[in-house]
């Protein structure tokens, strides 16, 4: 954690567009609000609020969030060693930045709100409300006039952060800021480059596009393209070419085009400058097996083909590594790999039984389009029917995961591995990372409890290291179990549902709590042991070549599911059971409970008394999920 002030003087730099954002920033505190402003990174967040202060003649104190920001490091606390000679009084007690701001009727700006521990958020909630707090030994504290909270997020940032509860969201007023427009951020690189021209324009083109290519979950700010006319300007200085003539026109020009100057090296300058100024910037889709450079590599060929290279055919493969031809509609059909071949081996497996093209057409309206031959698969007929039926698209992907077509079947398992993922990312549930509390301790980790130091100590000499009590944060794991029921009543839809719940599930808990997933009918099958966590698109791959079929066994199941979880080292073990909870076969599933802490019951369609009977014998809860779009927030509530 780092805390400053910083007065109006010497002001932030100009504010480029978000006009809008301006004006509601500025009212807001004219009138005394609490902000939150949430924005993917180089959005001008902190930019907007330190123009807004300096307009406004304010101090502003600054405050870095993170998982160690413990509330006596936001409050302050008292210095140990006066306290040993002078005992408590308010000469020894240090301001944190909370009670800096507060005093000097300053705003405290609380960078990365949503990494900020949620023990530390709850110091905020009366100071939000009433202007004051109350700390032990000190008294209470009111805050000066004009004295407000502004924090900012990144929303899209899941990695590390925490949920922002009810009660402090219902106390503070949100803008949101997004990318400013192709204009805007033209404006903000020249300003900050000095650059001017085509150059420019290429830049602010290829960072623009990082953001709209579909196995990016989250691409550049406009800092790629500050970065990317620096470095693109300086390699060619550095290797002899035009800067401000023909070579830097005809790159900008041409995307990746050739230079006037530097002919074929003039593409390779592009291309060097962007790998090093992007690539690190941008997050490719989780189930994407690609690299960044690959699909700078794809973006920079889509802008304009190099010279004296041929066009790709419209339904060829556009790339090497298997990438479909910028532009083009159907998903090229690279040679199957060897995992790819393995999996098929399982075809004769009763719960991978295939279905034919007349099957799939009489099951699906839109498989024509989706499918118009064999072997083929329109991902922008399926990208348009995903967009007006979520539903009705995932499945028919499933059910083409299971096609006698072996191409076309390769093909959708590969797209469904992006395609579930993507939609188990969209409302999956904050990291599963257990409950996180300040607990004493005697390990010298952490800030020193003075209150249960001064109790231990015996009032002669300087306390020992055996007296010592310090609080650090401690995290109570939690184990999750997920079994996706695949008896007779397993089908596209219900295939789709499973899908989505494992990449939720998996994406939710990560690789240190990596959960374990089963399938079971009469019998158990393990997708992913408990702790060995897979690829993610792997095990959505197997979970989307399952079909239905026997009995269901549910007590079976969940005697599979704890002797996974004994194999977890945790606080808790949860089992989140997808299902009907109709079982054909087996003992009664709530005498097999044994080992599982708590069991919650996912239920498709009408939610039936079975599947609320068993959530309650398991000490957990029961939730229907009517469509696909209800798994995610769902699953949310489950592990929140």
């Amino acid at each position: 954690m780092t805390a400053g002030t910083a007065g109006t003087g010497g002001g932030p730099p100009p504010v480029v567009g978000l006009r809008r954002e301006r004006e509601v920033l500025t009212v807001a505190l004219q009138a005394g609000r609490h902000v939150v402003i949430e924005g993917p990174p180089g959005t001008g967040k902190s930019t907007l609020l330190r123009a807004v202060a300096r307009d406004g003649g304010r101090n502003v104190v600054f405050v870095e969030g993170n998982a160690e920001l413990t509330p006596a490091r936001l409050i302050g606390q008292h210095d140990p060693a006066q306290v040993l000679t002078a005992g408590y009084t308010p000469a020894s007690f240090s301001d944190g930045p909370l009670l800096t701001a507060m005093r000097q009727g300053a705003l405290l700006y609380l960078e990365e709100f949503n990494r900020v521990p949620e023990e530390t958020l709850n110091v905020l909630i009366t100071v939000l409300t009433e202007g004051e707090i109350a700390v032990p030994r000190l008294g209470t504290v009111r805050a000066s006039p004009g004295f407000l909270v502004i924090a900012a997020m990144n929303p899209f940032d899941a990695i590390g952060t925490a949920r922002v509860s009810h009660a402090i969201a219902d106390r503070i007023c949100r803008i949101v800021l997004g990318y400013q427009g192709a204009a805007a951020e033209r404006d903000i690189t020249t300003a900050i480059t000095g650059v001017h021209g085509p150059v420019v324009d290429l830049a602010v083109r290829l960072t623009r596009a990082t953001r709209e290519h579909p196995d990016v979950r989250m691409g550049s700010s406009v800092r790629g393209a500050i970065d990317l006319v620096l470095l693109l300007t300086g390699l060619q200085r550095l290797r002899g070419e035009d800067v401000t003539g023909d070579g830097a026109d005809g790159a900008a020009a041409g995307g990746a085009g050739e230079a006037a100057a530097g002919g074929a090296a003039a593409r390779d300058t592009v291309r060097d400058a962007a790998y090093a100024a992007l690539s690190g910037r941008i997050r490719i889709a989780d189930g994407c097996q690609r690299t960044p450079e690959s699909v700078l590599d794809e973006i920079l060929d889509g802008l304009e083909p190099a010279a004296g290279e041929p066009d790709p055919p419209p339904d060829g493969p556009g790339k090497a590594d298997g990438q479909p031809a910028a532009g083009a509609g159907r998903l090229a059909i690279p040679p199957r790999s060897g995992s790819a071949l393995r999996r098929d081996r399982g075809a004769g497996d009763p719960a991978r039984r295939t279905m034919g093209r007349a099957e799939l057409a009489l099951r699906h309206p839109n498989f024509a389009d989706v499918s118009p031959e064999v072997g083929t698969l329109d991902e922008a007929a399926l990208a348009a029917l995903l967009a007006a039926d979520a539903d009705a698209a995932a499945a028919l992907l499933a059910d083409l995961a299971a096609a006698t077509d072996r191409e076309l079947r390769a093909a959708a398992r590969r797209l469904a591995a992006r395609v579930f993922l993507r939609l188990g990312q969209a409302g999956a549930a904050p990291r599963v990372r257990g409950i996180r509390r300040l607990e004493p301790g005697r390990s010298g980790e952490g800030d020193l409890d003075l209150e249960r130091t001064l109790d231990r100590w015996p009032g002669r000499g300087p306390p020992g290291h055996e007296d010592l009590v310090t609080r650090a944060w401690a995290a109570r794991r939690r184990a999750v179990c997920l079994l996706v029921d695949a008896s007779g009543s397993m089908s596209g839809p219900g295939v789709a549902m499973a899908a989505v719940a494992a990449a939720a599930v998996v994406l939710t808990a990560g690789d240190r709590m990596a959960p374990g997933v089963l399938a079971f009918s009469g019998d158990v099958r393990v997708l992913q042991p408990q702790g060995s966590p897979r690829p993610p698109a792997d095990l959505v791959g197997d979970l989307v070549g399952l079909r239905g079929h026997g009995v269901t066994d549910l007590a079976g199941a969940l005697r599979a599911a704890s002797a996974q979880l004994a194999r977890a080292e945790s606080g808790e073990r949860t089992a989140v059971l997808l299902s009907d909870c109709q079982r054909t076969a087996g003992d009664d599933p709530a005498s097999a409970l044994r080992g599982i802490d708590r069991l919650h019951v996912l239920c498709p369609g009408a939610e039936p008394e079975a599947a609320a009977a068993l959530a309650r014998a398991g000490g957990g809860i029961s939730q229907q999920v009517a469509a696909l779009a209800d798994v995610p927030p769902a699953l949310a509530r489950l592990l929140s």
